[in-house]
């Protein structure tokens, strides 16, 4: 099978990059810059992927046979996603990323899987799974979720088989500086006398950046389509997770809790179902 991914040299697409290398697909990865820094850390792990460089704005007919003719598309890509609350998202990246799909399926791709995101379910508490209805309050959340109606409209015309997957919080090697786990380590490696963070009590469900990209092949690579929530399913509080990294690295920092406030456009506790996803990949 011919695989492409978008997003390859993003946080989550380094890794899943690395977990489709290790299938008997052939993989090719889809990027504006085929000298991306990103591409030398798969390198130096032994992961030297096909590269078709292409900006996806610039998509037209016949990028579907540039890309090889693929049996599979998975696309990660998305710009400002640390930006949440950035118009651009709805005027900028849900079009571009619209009309680059459909190039796709009306020139014959029978499979997709896109990465949508868990702030689609917007300031809804609990735990949260596919069937509820989705109420966006960030336009990172309305733009995905607009894309996912879209495509779904879409199929009604040209059939072809869809799987959303829904990603919850996670960290790891790669992961953007702003975010609470980089922020952690390098407090850590700088010496400081205390690490910066809200009071710490809301609650969010994590997974291991590596432990995502695992459930993110096996379902892309699955017979199964629709919505998926990509999920532990286990609500932890931030202030428990970051003991826990600090736990691990038998490292001791006092924590200013309540230092910065809680965001006002995440809802306070929420975590995923996993019932679905656990249900397609038999866990």
């Amino acid at each position: 099978m011919k695989i492409v991914l978008t997003g390859a040299t993003g946080f989550i697409g380094r890794h899943l990059c690395r977990e489709l290398a290790a299938t008997p697909h052939k993989l090719t990865v889809m990027c504006r810059d085929s000298a991306h820094p990103a591409l030398s850390w798969l390198a130096a792990r032994g992961v030297t992927p096909g590269v078709v460089k292409l900006d996806l704005a610039d998509a037209d007919d016949d990028t579907y046979e540039r890309l090889g003719a693929p049996d599979l598309v998975i696309h990660l890509a998305w710009h400002g996603v640390n930006q949440v609350q950035s118009p651009a998202h709805m005027t900028g990246e849900w079009p571009r990323h619209y009309n680059f799909l459909t190039k796709l399926i009306n020139s014959g791709l029978p499979r997709l899987a896109v990465t949508g995101s868990c702030s689609e379910y917007g300031l809804q508490n609990g735990a949260l799974n596919e069937a509820q209805p989705c109420l966006p309050s960030t336009s990172y959340g309305l733009a995905k979720y607009s894309l996912l109606r879209q495509l779904e409209f879409t199929r009604t015309e040209r059939p072809f088989e869809l799987l959303w997957a829904r990603p919850f919080y996670t960290y790891g090697e790669g992961q953007n500086p702003g975010s609470v786990y980089p922020q952690l380590l390098r407090a850590l490696a700088d010496g400081e006398p205390e690490f910066r963070m809200s009071g710490g009590e809301q609650l969010r469900d994590y997974l291991p950046v590596e432990e995502l990209a695992r459930r993110l092949c096996s379902l892309a690579l699955s017979p199964h389509t629709g919505v998926v929530n990509i999920c532990s399913g286990q609500p932890v509080t931030v202030r428990r997770m970051v003991e826990t990294w600090l736990a691990e690295r038998h490292a001791c920092l006092p924590l200013n809790l309540g230092y910065y406030p809680y965001r006002n456009f995440e809802p306070f506790a929420f975590w995923g179902d996993p019932a679905r996803m656990q249900n397609y990949l038999g866990l």
